[in-house]
């Protein structure tokens, strides 16, 4: 819970991390807030945000205290004033913000008795072990990390600060890698002996997995956001602040570089590159061995290509459906 007037500390930290946003003004009287919510669920000790215009009405018709407003909105309207706004660039990206200073930690560091930790392990101040979980000989956590129920983290995996990892997620497990007998057609496991490091403010989701290196590393980069049931393989490099979406699959030896965003049920073969910003739609499919650049560029489909041809070849589908 913080008052209105106290929350100068959180609007330094918006204004450094969004320029755009003019966060200097009065925010009014010493009413509390303690809380997020929505504009119909809101009451005086709430905050709320709007991106447009008619959701700004509708905050300023609420109870809320405080309201997050995109600045566009008051050059659009310079006479809107209400002490209660504070104007930000990006008002979701500042609600998302000021929720995470309001909530605190979600869970009290210490490793609950439910859980086995193996030998040598290093575990950094402020980080919480849930029930259940299994550290694996020599597994480095970095500070105020939240590794939840059930979650496995084999022998050796580094993970570093401020890391969350949801319930039944498995890091560093051996990846799917095999060596083919040409007389026999018998397969035999590749050695999986490398590592896997996991870089500060990586938040991964329930029941992903992500394989450790075959003789080299695996690594997911600084920032980098991992939804449910996703599967990275061995060798693979995910860059930073990239998004991946549930359901989706990445091939060993692919890399996947800074800010890319991969919708759900996408899949990508094995040494593919997805390159920085690169957008791929929800179940597109990347081939072994493609390289897919274009900053911001629009992928779709399997094979996955640009947004416009394939949506030209869906055109061209449907008229020869439609002459059948």
């Amino acid at each position: 819970m913080a008052k209105r007037s106290d929350l100068t500390a959180w609007l330094g930290e918006l204004a450094k991390a969004d320029p755009g946003a003019n966060p200097g003004a009065d925010v009014g009287a010493d009413v509390e807030i303690a809380r997020v919510a929505a504009i119909e669920d809101a009451a005086p000790d709430a905050a709320v945000f709007a991106m447009e215009a008619v959701t700004l009405q509708s905050a300023l018709a609420s109870q809320a205290g405080l309201i997050l407003a995109n600045i566009k909105l008051k050059r659009d309207d310079p006479a809107l004033v209400d002490d209660r706004i504070v104007w930000v660039r990006d008002a979701r990206y500042g609600f998302s913000l000021l929720a995470q200073r309001l909530a605190g930690k979600t869970a009290e560091a210490g490793v609950h008795p439910t859980a086995i930790v193996g030998e040598g392990v290093v575990l950094g101040e402020g980080t919480s072990i849930g029930p259940g979980a299994v550290l694996g000989d020599g597994a480095r956590i970095g500070r105020d990390c939240r590794i939840d129920a059930r979650v496995t983290i084999y022998p050796g995996v580094v993970l570093g600060d401020e890391v969350t990892v949801q319930a039944g997620a498995v890091l560093g497990s051996a990846g799917f890698g095999y060596a083919r007998s040409a007389e026999t057609g018998e397969y035999v496991l590749f050695p999986q002996q490398g590592r896997l490091v996991i870089e500060d403010r990586v938040e991964i989701g329930a029941n992903t997995t992500i394989d450790r290196g075959a003789l080299g590393e695996t690594r997911i980069g600084t920032g980098t956001k991992i939804d449910n049931l996703v599967h990275i393989g061995h060798n693979c490099v995910i860059g930073r602040n990239v998004v991946i979406a549930a359901q989706t699959g990445i091939s060993g030896s692919s890399t996947v570089e800074d800010g890319a965003v991969l919708g759900g049920q996408v899949g990508i073969g094995e040494h593919a590159t997805v390159g920085e910003g690169v957008i791929l739609g929800g179940g597109a499919g990347v081939l072994s061995g493609k390289k897919m650049h274009g900053k911001g560029e629009v992928f779709w489909g399997r094979p996955a290509r640009p947004l416009k041809e394939y949506l030209r070849d869906l055109a061209r589908l449907k008229r020869g459906g439609e002459r059948t």
